[in-house]
């Protein structure tokens, strides 16, 4: 089977949709198939070219078996709606051309969390006539409405439409979350061609480390309970909460508690001049690593932070850093009500607390701080329910999904 995949975002990025998609790609050619991913010049989040990379209209390689295409595309930094509009949108018009080109597939997979990627998979499916797969990996455009980054309320409804337009239209959606599920079952959505394949993490790269003591000496964290985040700075994410929780830590005099934020996105310029202004000596900013540098980077943290606005949407979602960090056995502090909120207290591996509400944050980093039996029974939680997020297992299930889907086309 030759299984084509669009999705705006590849290794050697790093965030999560790159990630969800090598790793199932990577088992796919594997298990025989051929996969060919068609994407962009890396650049995310920063809206510069990876180095030995150009914008070119068409360039090939190959990445353990998977085919990569890549395809010319406006460039931006991941921030202001507008140009990245045009980021998505110009990927979708040249994956489109492009793909006529191409040998043709039996499938083709296209995944959010913008739709324009999904339009251009079913654009694909129509050109080819083959079947469309949407993989739902955020509620688009939902999620804008929650951060608040468009209020004109006609063009979100007529994205709206757009959503539901293109979820009719597939064949099958896999979404990553049970309530996403729920979501398009009670919008209309038949269940019966809705699938959930959760996120995961590559548990052969994702294992329990000591402390690189090297690294942490070189950033000048040593001896100290350190509690990370690790991703996107975005709106979404409301990383003013920590700097709030590390201000009430400073405060109080706890010093021997440093919060350290690795990543990029559209707050992290103004996250990190508030917190120049609120002068947080137990706060460190670092930059995106690459791929196979994160896990020394996670070896460093005593707990992650995990946080979202508090709002209904994001009730719905589970962010795919909480299963890197249970394969590490790093308990976490899990600031997003909902599906991903009972995962973490049914596991047992970590301490949730109210979204936004820093003070219930700084509580919990001292409490886990203070309990070293509380911390070692949820680190060995954590790695016990990790084998439960194999990607390599999901990958399986979702390739299951699809072979069901052109065996049924055959008939």
């Amino acid at each position: 089977m030759h299984i084509l995949f669009l999705t705006d975002n590849f290794p050697p990025e790093v965030n999560a949709p790159a990630s969800r998609t090598f790793e199932h790609a990577r088992e796919w050619v594997k298990a025989g198939h051929r996969v060919t991913v068609m994407t962009g010049a890396p650049n995310f989040p920063t809206g510069k070219l990876f180095e030995g990379y150009r914008n070119r209209p068409w360039q090939c390689e190959t990445i353990d078996g998977v085919n990569v295409v890549r395809v010319w595309t406006y460039i931006t930094a991941n921030e202001g709606f507008l140009r990245r509009s045009l980021d998505y949108a110009s990927f979708m018009v040249a994956a489109t051309i492009a793909a006529p080109f191409m040998a043709k597939p039996d499938i083709v997979v296209a995944t959010s969390p913008q739709i324009f990627t999904t339009l251009a998979g079913y654009f694909v499916s129509r050109i080819n006539r083959i079947p469309f797969v949407f993989e739902l990996r955020d509620l688009w455009p939902e999620s804008i409405r929650a951060v608040g980054a468009i209020q004109n309320r006609r063009l979100l409804d007529g994205l709206e439409r757009l959503e539901l337009f293109l979820y009719r239209k597939a064949d099958m959606i896999i979404a990553v979350t049970h309530a996403f599920r729920r979501n398009l079952s009670d919008r209309g959505i038949p269940e019966d061609k809705i699938h959930v394949v959760t996120n995961g993490a590559d548990l052969s790269r994702f294992v329990p480390m000591t402390r690189d003591e090297e690294l942490a000496g070189a950033l000048g964290i040593s001896n100290k309970f350190v509690a990370g985040y690790i991703g996107t700075h975005g709106l979404a994410h409301a990383l003013d909460t920590v700097l709030n929780a590390a201000e009430l830590l400073q405060k109080n005099g706890r010093d021997d508690v440093q919060l350290l934020f690795l990543g990029n996105g559209a707050s992290k310029a103004a996250l990190q001049e508030r917190a120049g202004k609120m002068r947080l000596a137990n706060v460190t900013f670092l930059e995106s690593v690459s791929k196979k540098d994160v896990p020394r980077y996670w070896s460093l943290l005593d707990a992650s932070i995990i946080h979202l606005r508090n709002t209904e949407l994001f009730t719905t979602v589970i962010p795919s850093k909480l299963f890197e960090g249970m394969a590490m056995g790093i308990p976490v502090l899990h600031g997003v009500r909902g599906e991903s909120a009972e995962l973490v207290k049914k596991a047992d591996v970590g301490l949730v607390f109210e979204p936004e509400n820093a003070s219930a944050l700084c509580d919990n980093l001292i409490k886990l701080k203070e309990d070293q039996e509380l911390r070692c029974r949820l680190r060995s939680n954590a790695i016990s329910s990790a084998c439960h997020y194999d990607r390599a297992h999901l990958a399986g299930q979702m390739l299951d999904r699809i072979k069901d889907l052109t065996i049924a086309g055959d008939r």
